[in-house]
């Protein structure tokens, strides 16, 4: 049922999610990680009194450098709390393993299944796996094979996440998590137009910090450094400038008030009218359209 009396504006919430850095080690949703393929993701939207608003936004992915498949969960609201902290910083993310982490290591080699790789526990359910091809074919799924026979554990978690999907999700409780209970869970999105808005964060420097610290450089090779203090600085000033064009473009280009998919969410959590997300862009948060997922 609609809210009726409102203080709470879609410009603050487009603000906030604009400048979602609450920390250094906030990030907004990465569709797209570098680090990490892309399996599935969900949208959940809470409202409750007093104007309080969330965002739980999940994202499922195999990391390789993580070791397993996780569950990214992004956090984005007016009241949030209990958040992770990193180098005594909040952070707006935590993650969660579905898979029991050592009957998942006990079937992989390096980054694909064993072959002899039948079970895995997910959520305290036995779960059984496949390594027929025509299994993933069927399901849309194209078998990389960079060596033959072998499944990569992305596209394991792929077809377990279509036959599997609620094991793979954040359960209420996890939800929860980093939100006060009192909230109501709006509706649920699982898929929409998205775009990756990724800021570098570069701090600025003096001249005199500049200064400091190519001496410091200099002293630790001896007086060896292979640059002069204008090469140096000048090199500096460049890479300022070029993040600096970046960054701008991201935010013109990129940031979650300047599309039509945070906007309407905005509106939804503004009204408590989820009727106002009537998206005309065409979703893309399938994870085949996010083939620089994982490519590093």
């Amino acid at each position: 049922m609609p809210y009726l009396i409102s203080m709470l504006t879609e410009e603050q919430i487009l603000a906030q999610l604009d400048n979602y850095k609450l920390g250094f080690y906030c990030q907004f949703i990465d569709l797209g990680h570098v680090y990490s393929y892309l399996i599935d993701s969900r949208l959940n939207i809470f409202k409750g009194d007093n104007d309080r608003w969330a965002i739980a936004a999940e994202r499922l992915g195999y990391n390789p450098r993580g070791g397993g498949i996780m569950l990214d969960i992004y956090y984005f609201g007016n009241c949030l709390t209990n958040l992770e902290h990193y180098n005594g910083q909040d952070t707006n993310y935590y993650t969660v393993y579905p898979i029991e982490w050592d009957d998942f290591n006990n079937t992989v080699d390096g980054e694909a299944l064993k072959p002899d790789a039948k079970i895995w526990n997910i959520r305290g359910r036995q779960i059984e796996l496949t390594h027929d091809k025509k299994e993933y074919l069927n399901a849309g799924i194209d078998l990389k094979e960079y060596e033959p026979g072998k499944i990569s554990l992305e596209e394991a978690g792929r077809l377990l996440t279509i036959k599997h999907r609620d094991l793979f999700r954040a359960s209420d409780e996890e939800l929860y998590k980093s939100i006060p209970k009192g909230l109501k869970k709006l509706f649920v999105i699982d898929e929409w137009h998205h775009r990756d808005f990724d800021e570098i964060v570069q701090p600025t420097m003096s001249d005199e910090q500049l200064h400091t610290t190519y001496e410091f450089n200099r002293n630790l090779v001896d007086g060896e450094y292979p640059l002069d203090y204008e090469t140096f600085v000048h090199m500096f000033r460049e890479q300022e400038k070029k993040t600096g064009e970046y960054n701008q473009n991201q935010y013109q280009e990129n940031r979650p008030s300047s599309y039509e998919t945070w906007q309407m969410i905005a509106k939804v959590i503004a009204t408590g009218d989820i009727s106002y997300y009537k998206p005309t862009l065409e979703a893309n948060t399938h994870w085949k359209n996010w083939p620089e997922s994982g490519s590093l």
